[in-house]
């Protein structure tokens, strides 16, 4: 990477339809035959949560390879309080580029930017072993517990803002707007290039 040219800024308006292609070749058939995120993220583009100053886009050599997307979130603490965080994703790397580095490069700049926002901390669902590497540990270890599975191993949460989290306890949420419709997203998927949908090991779904 030393060789390259690597910019993380912001995501035009008119870069949103190649973000959203992006994040179809990222995903396909990963999770699922098929994918949900790229309608996912024009479902967050059309939220009141949705943080554009957070829409950022990796180039490499002045091609787009990376994306992630930011969105307010909260959690409900215990006293009945909410507490203002954010939560991210996706967050999608070409695939010809993936486990090269991009993608934790993005997290962790995207992190930053977040943090000089103002923004304590972050939850998110994620494999640990990745990002762990980027200060996040399980919620539940720390009294934050993930609302649709308190026992949750995979979720995640990090502090951007020392200490923002101690004594907090309290459940999570996603916003509404990651709670996609699995038909309207098959539908949505339909404005793209034909695709072939495959079930492999390893799905979750």
């Amino acid at each position: 990477m030393d060789s390259e040219n690597i910019t993380i800024r912001p995501t035009q308006i008119d870069e949103y339809g190649f973000t959203e292609n992006l994040t179809r070749e990222a995903f396909w058939n990963v999770y699922r035959p098929g994918c949900l995120e790229h309608y996912l993220l024009r479902c967050i583009r059309s939220c009141g949560d949705y943080m554009p100053e957070l829409d950022l886009v990796l180039e490499r050599n002045g091609t787009i390879i990376g994306h992630i997307i930011y969105v307010r979130a909260e959690i409900e603490i215990d006293s009945g309080d909410k507490l203002p965080i954010m939560t991210f994703g996706p967050i999608s790397i070409d695939p010809q580029y993936k486990r090269q580095g991009y993608g934790t490069m993005l997290l962790r700049q995207s992190m930053e930017i977040a943090r000089r926002l103002g923004t304590g901390a972050l939850a998110i669902t994620g494999n640990i072993d990745f990002y762990g590497n980027s200060s996040f540990f399980v919620g539940k270890s720390s009294g934050i517990r993930y609302r649709d599975d308190p026992d949750a191993d995979y979720f995640l949460v990090a502090e951007l803002k020392k200490g923002f989290l101690d004594g907090v306890s309290g459940a999570f949420s996603e916003p509404p707007c990651y709670n996609v419709d699995p038909a309207d997203a098959e539908e949505y998927d339909k404005s793209f290039p034909p695709k072939q949908k495959l079930k492999l090991p390893g799905q979750l779904v």
